[in-house]
């Protein structure tokens, strides 16, 4: 599928008009429902085959952060063969009570798997995780950045952030 199409097919299938409250705390007229694109095999397919292309050569494994990052990450590793963890927001207080589950991630070098990014602030929290057992964090590849201060924080704290889409970008596909 072609960069355009897709970015309009995301647009048109997930994008949402009312009033939302966002994870950062924000209140917003738009939405993007991932778990809407995340659903349909040929968008997650097409998804996956396009933010595969943005992984580092020398990633060793893709980390989904729960839960919108886990299919996304699912995919991308069918598609690139690398292995997946999946990492929690917190541990559970039963079974093996890790954060990160699936692949070893210690002393790997991680791509850090999102579907929305607003503020970055999963992404700083699942990143200190994920240091502390040991990983190696490269960069987190996202399929929509909000463009609502989510790079800025995201530099901040050490992870560079590649969007596959940013929304002005959605908004533009729809546009034209």
């Amino acid at each position: 599928m072609e960069r355009a199409e897709l970015a309009k097919r995301i647009f048109n299938i997930s994008h949402l008009t009312g009033e939302f409250l966002l994870r950062s705390g924000q209140t917003s007229n738009e939405y993007f429902d991932k778990y809407l694109f995340e659903s349909q095999p040929d968008l997650l397919q097409a998804i996956a085959e396009k933010m595969s292309e943005l992984i580092p050569s020398e990633c060793e494994v893709l980390a989904g952060l729960e839960m919108g990052g886990i299919p996304i990450a699912t995919s991308m590793s069918l598609h690139t063969k690398l292995p997946a963890a999946f990492i929690r927001k917190k541990a559970k207080d039963y079974g093996t009570r890790k954060v990160n589950e699936g692949a070893d991630i210690r002393g790997k070098k991680i791509v850090i798997i999102e579907d929305v990014i607003t503020s970055g602030g999963q992404v700083i929290l699942s990143t200190e995780d994920l240091r502390n057992a040991g990983a190696e964090i490269l960069c987190c590849i996202c399929v929509i950045n909000r463009q609502q201060g989510g790079v800025e924080a995201l530099e901040k704290s050490g992870i560079p952030l590649i969007s596959l889409f940013t929304m002005e970008e959605l908004k533009h596909s729809v546009a034209s």
